[in-house]
């Protein structure tokens, strides 16, 4: 159902101890009900998992595969896997382009189009496309504070469906940093740094 949303914030949120802790972000949103975000269980790890889950919103989880994971940890958009509601997303992106737009990621979800565009380092917007029956909706996340008062301030242009707010907020749990130029350099040195930090050793 579409529908008219109020802004919600999802804040830093962790429980349990040693191998069992989990951290994330938690909320509740008045329209869609409560929200939590899922890091990966275990960071540095041959596939990174994040999760949603909320009692009117659709489940996802976003896995990476791959050498790279090893020195990460979320998941990236490279070697990953989409699903919503145990259905796969198909998701592509043009790696070799110069703008934030032209690298948007690119999903299709039950039925919808979607795009997904950096902002900046901490902002991004989900947009469900127009299609000749529904004018579509944006989502903007926009991470902000440090430590214990980190937090995702989310608001909705149009009227959204439980899906657009579950893949605007498992974003927030992945590694977006190839979605602009600066940030796939900053990453691919990193990962270059890290494997050569696991190989000294």
């Amino acid at each position: 159902m579409h529908t008219t949303t109020a802004p919600f914030t999802l804040r830093a949120w962790k429980e349990g101890e040693g191998y069992e802790r989990r951290t994330g972000w938690h909320g509740t949103s008045t329209e869609f009900g409560e929200i939590t975000v899922l890091h990966p269980k275990a960071a540095f790890a041959d596939t990174l998992t994040s999760e949603v889950r909320g009692g009117r919103i659709p489940s996802a989880r976003f896995s990476a595969s791959g050498l790279h994971t090893q020195v990460m940890t979320r998941p990236s958009l490279n070697g990953a896997r989409l699903t919503v509601a145990d259905a796969t997303v198909y998701m592509t992106r043009n790696r070799w382009a110069l703008t934030h737009r032209g690298r948007s990621l690119r999903l299709r979800c039950m039925g919808d189009s979607y795009r997904l565009t950096a902002v900046g380092r901490k902002e991004y917007e989900l947009t469900r496309e127009r299609d000749s029956e529904d004018p579509g909706a944006t989502v903007r996340v926009r991470q902000s504070g440090m430590g214990k008062g980190r937090r995702l301030t989310i608001s909705v242009s149009g009227r959204a469906l439980g899906t657009d707010i579950t893949l605007a907020a498992l974003f927030g749990a992945v590694d977006r940093a190839v979605l602009t130029r600066r940030g796939a350099v900053r990453a691919g040195f990193a990962r270059a740094f890290g494997f050569y930090g696991e190989s000294a050793h």
